[in-house]
């Protein structure tokens, strides 16, 4: 099997799954993955539970399609995480986005540059920081700016991260395969669960984990808080 044939089964196999489960709806989300010379993206307004592999959109190195279906609006926001991403971590190959439903109620309610505390070890080993990045209309050339931006300034600083939120959107994760990549966002929107669940007002919410504690983490797991 191929690297393409192989990740056009995997990609179809992520989506079934997060579909499945609950994690995206009807037509919303999208997922990609960098191949040697260009890239494959779901469709767009594709479910994600019933993708078929043949139909997969297929571009080359400057986005120009070459095969497929019509690729999602997203593609440009996706290269430009990919671009943006390899210079930390230069196995990146998939970036998947959600509509997921915790995550987008916690940008309804409140205002943060960060979509969660350290609130779980988990959270902090597996996603990391999640800047939010301010409402844009989907596919808007400015969204995929700022995106970049912040994965450039959280790696500057030593803290690459591995998503984003976009506001009243969804979650954008990264990772070295569709599997990895699933397993980001997965564990992103069952913290956002967890922290929406906690209660409703901030006096009867958890303490996030303490500096020694996130020292900890990094000192045993390699977590890049």
């Amino acid at each position: 099997m191929t690297e393409e044939s192989q990740a056009r089964e995997e990609i179809c196999r992520i989506g079934r799954s997060l579909f499945e489960r609950g994690y995206v709806h009807a037509t919303a989300g999208n997922i990609s993955v960098r191949l040697a010379d260009g890239f494959l993206i779901t469709p767009t307004d594709a479910c994600l539970g019933f993708l078929d592999p043949a139909k997969l959109a297929r571009l080359d190195a400057e986005l120009k399609q070459t095969g497929g279906d019509r690729a999602s609006k997203t593609i440009a926001l996706h290269a430009r995480i990919h671009a943006a991403a390899t210079r930390f971590d230069a196995g990146t190959r998939c970036v998947i986005h959600t509509h997921s439903t915790h995550c987008v109620a916690l940008t309804l309610r409140e205002s943060e540059d960060e979509l969660l505390p350290a609130l779980t070890p988990y959270f902090v080993m597996k996603v990391g920081h999640v800047p939010v990045i301010p409402y844009r209309r989907p596919g808007a050339p400015e969204a995929a700016e700022l995106v970049a931006r912040a994965i450039e300034r959280y790696g500057a600083e030593g803290r690459p991260i591995r998503a984003v939120m976009l506001e009243r959107l969804g979650p954008n994760v990264w990772h070295d395969t569709p599997a990895a990549a699933m397993a980001v966002l997965e564990e992103l929107e069952e913290t956002a669960k967890l922290w929406l669940w906690s209660g409703q007002t901030m006096e009867h919410r958890p303490q996030a984990l303490g500096p020694a504690q996130i020292d900890e983490l990094r000192q045993s797991f390699g977590a890049r808080w």
